[in-house]
Formats: structure tokens, C-alpha cells, sequence
């Protein structure tokens, strides 16, 4: 009997450690199999090859020089002197004009050597009220011409003009008798889908808003000549996205940042040259790099990605290989453009564009200009010299500005004349 039980009871000890001895088994090769498999599996990013590295925004015809003065002067007004035309670069401006009012209108071709139906139309006006503020307004209408739609070439076309447009108003105060600022509300509609079966083809509109500011010196008496300084501040297009659609994508308005200053020589009373510099940022995210993440067991342990080796898991375009997403509201996109260029600093630095100019004017009846502008090859790669000239008569000022492209991008606006009519009239200002 004993002999028996001690059996029965080695026997199911010899069971137990068998059943140990494989449940150890299985989870020791359950360990070491995760665990290689785990090593072998590998997500990598590979960046795409061709994107693009230009902030594109919105209603761009926004930032395009509408009047002749300011063109000839390679698109500078945020920090020259006042004119009509300071509701688009500056309309802190208007607290300096020397006329009581003013009217400017202009053309300006786009596409010229392409088309005779696209252009830019602008009018302005501005009232100072008194010494210290003014009032300004101003309408700007881009056309994009007459587009044919039609689905057979026997039917007749359906007709469609896209365009868009603006409406702004500003108030500007002098804070002190050099300094003023200005503050603009601005309407802006975009009518570019075309309008055909689809029900949800609507024209996209926003409000916007500008803050600047300006600063004019008295004369400085220099040696041989006197001196005047200039400089001005403007951030415009603060608003919200355009959205044409429930489901359409968002674009950001063009919000810039302009920083100017200039000095003016005034040689007699005859002669006075003016120069000027400005720079420029739009305060809208930059685009990051793009990339397609891939998570694959890497059979082959070279770390690398072989479609004929390797047993991809998973495979996803459009993942950030570097930079930051773009898809946030104006008010963060606005602080997130200081800081979210993919390549760092030195690319932020080439999201700056910068222009040189000067004008000449002579006795205040005939003036000259000459200016040029320079954008990065990676930002859109504008560069070009610009030529201006000026006449004024009594209170009528005539304007016509040329543009010479020097990029091998072709600017829509190389070879054309553009024009400008200025009225002013009212008591004058002696701001000198």
C-alpha cells in the first residue's frame, strides 16, 4: 500500500513538471518570436522629392501694386511719402497728406501678352478731417476675363466672368504730431468657381482688417542739403479663411507684414530725392515637407524599405516629415509663420522679400522712378526692376509705371503700362 501511494503521488509530481515544464516551453518561444519579430519591424518617413516650398494664400490680387506710383517703386508704399493712394500700403498715411482730399484711380493690365480681358481696377479716395485724422476708402475689382464652357464643340458656350473683389475703410489719427496710426476694415469677395450643374457653386467672402502705423520727420538741416525721415509699420489681411464650400478646402487671406523706411534729400527747392527700402512677410504657415510613412518587417536587416524582400504592414501619404501643420485658424497661423519653416531659420529668412527704390522729383511738377525687388528662387522667385514717371498739373497728377522681369519665372505683369490718375483738391497742408 505504501509502495502504491508513493507511486500515485511521484506520478502526479512527474505530471506537474511536465505541464511546467511546456507551459515554460511556449512562453520562452513566445518571448524570443514577439521579440524578433518586433526587432524586424521597422516605420520609416521618405520624404517627397518635389514640394513645393511657396506660401500660397487666397485672393492674391490683394497684394498686387495697383497704382502706377507705388509699382514704379518696385511695390513700395508702406513708408514713402503720402498720396491717394496710401489706403493700399499705408493708410496711416492719410493723416499727412498735404491736400484736404483725393481722389486716385488706376488700370492695371494682368496678362497682357496673353490676354486683353484680365486687369486690375482700383479707385481711392481720402479726407482729412482735420490736423490731427482723415478717412479713406477705396475699391479694388480684379477681372479674370470671359472663360467659354461648354461640354460638345457644337453647343452654344455658357458665358462666365470670374472676379473678385474688395471694400475697406480706414480711420488714421496722429498720436503725436509725427506719429500716426490707422486702423482699416476691409470686405473682400471671391466669385472664381464656375458656375455650372453644381448647386453649391458659391462666390467665397471674409472680413478683414489692417494696423499700421506712420512716422515723417521735420526737415533736418544737413550740411549742404536738407533731410526728412520716414518709416512705417503695416500688418493687413488679418481674417478669417475663404471657404467656397461646406466641404471645400480653406485658404488663408494674404496677411502681411510690411516694415519700411526711407530718408528724403532735399537738395533746394527745386530738387528733392527720395530713397526707400521695405521688407516683407506674409504671416501665414509655411508649407512642411511631406512624406510617406511605411511600417514593414524588415526580412532583410538593411533598414530599408525592398517591395521584393521586405513585407510591408502599412503604407500612408501626406504624413509631416518635418515642419508643422498648417491646418489652424488665422489668429495661430499668424505666430506659428515666425517659427514653423521646415528647414529653420535660414528659411524664414528667405520667406522675406525686400525692395529698393528711389524717386525724383523735381520743382514737385515732374517726378522719376526707379526701383527693384527681390523674392527668393525657393518662394516664388520674383525679381524684377521697375521704371515710374509722374507729372502734375495744378491738382491732376497723371502716373505710369513699366515692369522688367529679371527671373526665369515670367511675372503676368512684364511688359505692361500701368496707369493712374490722381485728383486732389481742397485746402492744402503745410506739413513741412
Amino acid at each position: 500500500m505504501k509502495n502504491s501511494l508513493f507511486y500515485k503521488i511521484k506520478f502526479i509530481f512527474a505530471q506537474i513538471f511536465n505541464q511546467m515544464k511546456k507551459v515554460l516551453i511556449f512562453t520562452l518561444l513566445f518571448y524570443f518570436t514577439n521579440n524578433t519579430f518586433a526587432q524586424n519591424v521597422i516605420t520609416t518617413i521618405t520624404p517627397n522629392s518635389n514640394d513645393s516650398r511657396v506660401i500660397t494664400t487666397g485672393v492674391p490680387f490683394v497684394l498686387i501694386g495697383a497704382d502706377p506710383r507705388a509699382a514704379g517703386l518696385a511695390d513700395m508704399g508702406v513708408a514713402t511719402s503720402a498720396d491717394a493712394f496710401s489706403q493700399q500700403w499705408n493708410p496711416s498715411k492719410a493723416a499727412f497728406a498735404l491736400s484736404k482730399q483725393g481722389i486716385g484711380v488706376t488700370y492695371t493690365p494682368y496678362l497682357g501678352k496673353l490676354v486683353n480681358d484680365v486687369f486690375l481696377g482700383n479707385i481711392t479716395y481720402y479726407n482729412r478731417i482735420n490736423e490731427q485724422s482723415a478717412v479713406g476708402a477705396s475699391f479694388r475689382y480684379f477681372s479674370s476675363g470671359e472663360i467659354e464652357l461648354r461640354e460638345t464643340v457644337d453647343q452654344e458656350p455658357l458665358i462666365v466672368k470670374p472676379n473678385e473683389m474688395l471694400f475697406d475703410l480706414t480711420y488714421s489719427l496722429r498720436v503725436s504730431e509725427r506719429i500716426a496710426l490707422a486702423v482699416t476694415g476691409r470686405y473682400i469677395r471671391s466669385d472664381l468657381k464656375l458656375q455650372t450643374a453644381i448647386e453649391d457653386a458659391n462666390a467665397a467672402s471674409t472680413f478683414a482688417v489692417d494696423v499700421s502705423s506712420y512716422y515723417q520727420s521735420e526737415e533736418i538741416p544737413m550740411n549742404s542739403f536738407d533731410g526728412r525721415w520716414r518709416a512705417g509699420i503695416n500688418i493687413s489681411n488679418l481674417g478669417s479663411k475663404l471657404k467656397y464650400d461646406e466641404t471645400g478646402q480653406e485658404s488663408f487671406l494674404p496677411t502681411n507684414l510690411a516694415l519700411g523706411a526711407g530718408f528724403d534729400f532735399i537738395l533746394d527747392e527745386y530738387n528733392t530725392v527720395g530713397v526707400t527700402a521695405q521688407f516683407n512677410k506674409l504671416l501665414v504657415p509655411t508649407p512642411p515637407i511631406y512624406g510617406t510613412e511605411r511600417t514593414f518587417e524588415d526580412l532583410d536587416g538593411d533598414g530599408v524599405y525592398d517591395p521584393n524582400v521586405d513585407t510591408l504592414i502599412s503604407d500612408t501619404n501626406g504624413v509631416i516629415y518635418k515642419g508643422q501643420d498648417p491646418n489652424v485658424n488665422f489668429f495661430k497661423g499668424v505666430f506659428q509663420s515666425f517659427g514653423d519653416a521646415p528647414n529653420g531659420f535660414s528659411e524664414e529668412l528667405n520667406e522675406l522679400t525686400w525692395a529698393l527704390g528711389a524717386e525724383y522729383w523735381y520743382r514737385d511738377v515732374f517726378a522719376f522712378r526707379v526701383g527693384y525687388f527681390n523674392e527668393h528662387e525657393t518662394k516664388g522667385a520674383r525679381k524684377f526692376f521697375s521704371l515710374g514717371a509722374g507729372f502734375k498739373y495744378t491738382t491732376i497728377n497723371i502716373d505710369i509705371s513699366y515692369l522688367i522681369s529679371t527671373s526665369k519665372v515670367v511675372s503676368p505683369l512684364e511688359g505692361t503700362l500701368r496707369f493712374g490718375l490722381t485728383f486732389n483738391f481742397g485746402d492744402e497742408y503745410d506739413e513741412y
